[in-house]
Parts: C-alpha cells; structure tokens; sequence
C-alpha cells in the first residue's frame, strides 16, 4: 500500500490556507508502506496577487523539510498498522502531480511568506489532526478487533511453530490473502479462519481451541477430567490394514477401563460417527461430556468388534500408585522392592513420585520398579522433573527444530532423590509423549533396565498458548532426541527385554509375579535388575 499525503493552498485576500487530504489504495503490509507528500499551491484570486520578492529555496532547507515528513511517516505507521484505502481516489494522481511541479515553481514567494521550520510546524499538526479525524471516522482503514484476533493466532504460530517453512508456503503471503479474502465478521468466522490456517500446517498436533475446550484442557492436566477415561492416537501410518483410532491407554478403574478397553484396541465409531476420517481432538471432544450422560461406542479388540455404552463420569487423575513387594527366599530379611505406577504428568506427578520414594525408602526399600505402561504423557515439565529425581547427573533430552539442536535439558544431580537404587522401567505401546522422554533419559543414561514392548514413537512436542478471548492453540513447538540423540517419533523406544505375556498391569497383581516361581508371569529379581 502506498499512502500519498496531498495538500492544496488556495489564497483569499492574499491570505493562504494549507488543506491536507488523505489519498489511497488497496493495501499490503506495514513494511511495504510508503509515504509521500506533494505540497501544490494555486491561488484562484488572480486580481489579489501581489508581487513577492523572489528568495531562492536553499537546498538543505528543502532536504530538511521533507525530513520531517519522513520521520513522521515512521511514527504514524508504527501506531497504524494496516490501512484499507479508497480506490476511487486514484483518479486524482494525475491532477496533484500537476500541483507539484506548481509548488517547486512558486516555492521562492512561498518561503519568503512563510518560513520554512514555521510551515513544517504547522503542515505536522494539520497532517497529524487530519490522519487522525479520517482514521476515526473510517472504520474500515483500521484492523477490526476480529482481525486482530485471527493476527494474534497467526503471530503465535509464527513465534513458535517448530516449521519455519510453514510446509512449504509463504507465511506473510497467507495473512496477506487471508485478511483480504477471508470473512471475519463474527467471531465463529473468525475461528474458522483460524482453523482453516492451521489446516495448511498439515499438522494433527496443532490445533485450535475454542475457549470451552480450552478451559477442558487445561483441567485435563490438573486433577480431574469428565469422560470415559481414554488417551487414544492414530494409528501408525505404516500399518494400512488399520482404520479407525487407536487407543494408547485407559484410565484405571474408569468407564472404559472396567469395560475391558485396553491400549492397541481400535476405536471404530462414537455415538454412530465413524472415526475413519476423524482427528483425535474431535473424537476426544466426543468422548467428554457432561457426568452422568451416555456414549455408545464400537470398538475393535482383535478380531473381536464390540458395541458398548458407557456413562462418563469424573475421572480422578491420581497419577501416582504405589506398593511394597517382598521377594521370597530370605524370611524376614527377604529384600524388598518398591513399585510405582505413573499414569499421567499432570501437575502433581512430580511431587507425588517424590512422596512415594520417599515413603517406600521408610519402609526399607532399597530398589524400584517405575511401571510407565499405558502412560500417553501429559505436562513436559513433569516428565523432566521426574527424570531428575532418578539421575545423579547426565542429559535428558535433546529440543531440536528444522536446524538441529536448539536446548538441552540436563540435570547436576542436585534433585537426584533415588539416583544408586537398583530401577526397572516397564512400558507398553501406551507409553507416548513425556513417557518416552523419561524412558529414553533413564535408558540412554544407564540409569535402568526397560522391560516390555515398543513405545507408541510420539517424539513430537506440543506448548499450548492462551489467545486474548479465551481460546487457545495447542502448538508443535519442537521435536526432541533421547540422549543418545534417537528419534524415537512414529518408532518409539524399544525396550532391553520383553515381558512375559501374562504379565498384569494393575499393581495388586504385580507383586505375585515376583513372589510366585511357578507362575506364568514369574520375573527373578536377579533378571529385572540386570543391565
């Protein structure tokens, strides 16, 4: 866009009145704005004209002059913005063109009338007073408070999208378009702006939150959350024989845990949707609800194809269960073994996983088994937290972008809590997220043994962003590396050794494993520890 600032003088009695007026067309970013002033002086009056004795314009004094109006240019952009400006008004180029090289003809009487700092006073507060009545007046030259909105979630993404190349398109060219053909007169429009930039990213991780859903996920990653107790994923691209969405894991003792769905199933249909071509945010809004209300479900557990309905209802997200297990053989001074169950890093884990070391330790304890399985992950923090609590010292996690290695997560060892006990980890194909980032730290490390299955390989990395209405986005912001720099997104981590297949994942069960030599699921003690 280019904004032409056209003044005209006319003289009555000799008298001269400088009249600016604001000229434009379309519109493009402020680092494309240009301004220019032309000053025409005509005088209608004939008779009244009276000879003015001819003083040459200095040339510095002109230099100065214009100077001026460019320093105000600067200052009136930074504070305008955009501008959508009148295509009508072009015709009139022509015509003030003219006008200048009248002006450059009669500047010599100019100036001897009126010096030239007195005019560039008077022409800034006339131009300032005159942009500022026509701004005022002319809602659509300023950005609407929907505009601004759609500019704000576009700004986030900018800041911290972890593709700089946007998958491959223009980024300032998309706002461009979007604010110029795109409808943003309700805030619904609006939001669907949004979405449909997002759409672009070709990205099922970031995504648009509307303020209700917003609220919901953030209370996701605190204590409770209403639904039936599911984290579920896509399937993995490679696996075509698959359609549907994946479960990663249920919640104990929830709705869908007590109907026997468990991390692998397949999620074929909610509430007689079908899930083919659904995203995971869309099926877990599905899945939520109000407490008490129903959803009907298909789910496929191999072969089988089951239709259930289930009542949501409020699910406490206690992430951490803990037990004592005595290992036979020894009587009284048998060792014992401390077992922990980690199923979320909401914003508690970390300090309910300290709590239980420390009260296991008070029973004598002198070594752990960390049970990751069906943990689809939550707050990052936590899960850099808990690593710390289990490592003396090392790296936790490479952050990598599109250019390599851009922070590292480490720890001194300064709050190492059990950092020498012996410490098995456990983990399944639920495993996901801030799981894996714990799993890979304390493998690559050194620090356990991992036993069980693949992880599910979402090695991707999410920050969620509150906008000014309320809404929010949930953002890719980056991909991290496990210490031994292994990408593990859509590969996982796999693991030293595999667990017997009958072995159980409630923690009730777990202890008869370890006790029980002729059980099928018997794991020696000597070979959950060993490296």
């Amino acid at each position: 866009m280019e904004v032409l600032l056209v003044g005209s003088a006319t003289s009555h009695s000799n008298r001269y009145i400088f009249s600016p007026k604001v000229l434009a067309w379309n519109h493009t970013t402020t680092r494309k704005i240009e301004t220019r002033f032309f000053c025409s002086l005509s005088s209608k009056d004939k008779s009244s004209r009276t000879p003015i004795p001819s003083l040459n314009l200095k040339r510095c004094a002109h230099k100065t002059f214009l100077r001026s109006f460019w320093q105000l240019n600067g200052r009136f952009i930074s504070q305008g913005g955009f501008f959508f400006l009148k295509p009508e008004s072009l015709p009139q180029l022509r015509k003030f063109s003219i006008g200048l090289q009248k002006a450059i003809k009669c500047s010599e009487r100019f100036n001897n009338l009126v010096p030239v700092f007195s005019l560039r006073i008077i022409v800034t507060m006339m131009l300032v007073m005159t942009l500022g009545a026509a701004v005022s007046r002319t809602p659509s030259w300023a950005l609407s408070e929907e505009n601004l909105l759609f500019l704000e979630a576009w700004r986030t993404l900018d800041r911290a999208y972890i593709d700089k190349t946007f998958n491959g398109q223009s980024w300032f060219r998309y706002r461009e378009n979007a604010l110029r053909s795109e409808p943003m007169n309700t805030r619904e429009e609006t939001y669907s702006a949004i979405r449909k930039m997002i759409a672009t990213l070709d990205d099922p991780f970031t995504r648009f939150l509307e303020p209700a859903k917003f609220k919901s996920l953030r209370s996701g990653t605190q204590n409770t959350l209403t639904g039936v107790g599911l984290s579920i994923g896509y399937p993995a691209k490679n696996d075509k024989s698959t359609s549907g969405l994946m479960v990663i894991s249920a919640a104990p003792g929830g709705p869908a845990y007590r109907a026997g769905i468990s991390s692998g199933d397949l999620i074929l249909a909610i509430d007689d949707t079908s899930t083919q071509n659904m995203g995971i945010y869309d099926a877990a809004d599905r899945l939520q609800g109000s407490e008490g209300s129903g959803v009907e479900l298909i789910v496929r557990h191999g072969d089988e194809t089951r239709h259930l309905s289930l009542i949501r209802e409020r699910v406490l997200l206690n992430p951490v269960k803990s037990r004592i297990c005595k290992v036979p053989g020894m009587g009284e001074d048998a060792p014992l073994i401390g077992y922990i169950k980690l199923t979320s890093f909401n914003q508690n884990a970390s300090g309910a996983v300290r709590e239980a070391i420390e009260t296991l330790r008070g029973n004598n304890v002198h070594a752990f088994v960390l049970d990751l399985r069906d943990n689809s992950g939550g707050l990052f923090p936590e899960g850099i937290e808990i690593a710390k609590i289990w490592l003396n010292k090392g790296v936790i996690v490479y952050i990598c972008d599109s250019r390599g290695v851009r922070d590292i997560y480490d720890t001194d060892g300064s709050n190492a809590v059990a950092a020498s006990e012996p410490l098995a980890v456990l983990v399944n194909k639920g495993t996901a997220s801030a799981s894996e980032i714990l799993a890979g730290a304390l493998k690559d490390n050194k620090r356990a043994v991992l036993f069980g299955e693949p992880t599910f390989g979402k090695g991707k990395i999410q920050s969620v962003f509150e906008l000014s209405d309320g809404s929010g986005l949930a953002v890719t912001v980056a991909r991290y590396e496990t210490p031994g720099h292994t990408d593990i997104d859509k590969v996982g981590i796999f693991p030293d050794h595999p667990l017997p297949v009958t072995f159980p994942k409630d923690d009730e069960s777990f202890c008869g494993c370890l006790q029980d030599p002729a059980s099928a699921c018997y794991l020696n003690k000597v070979n959950l520890f060993s490296k």
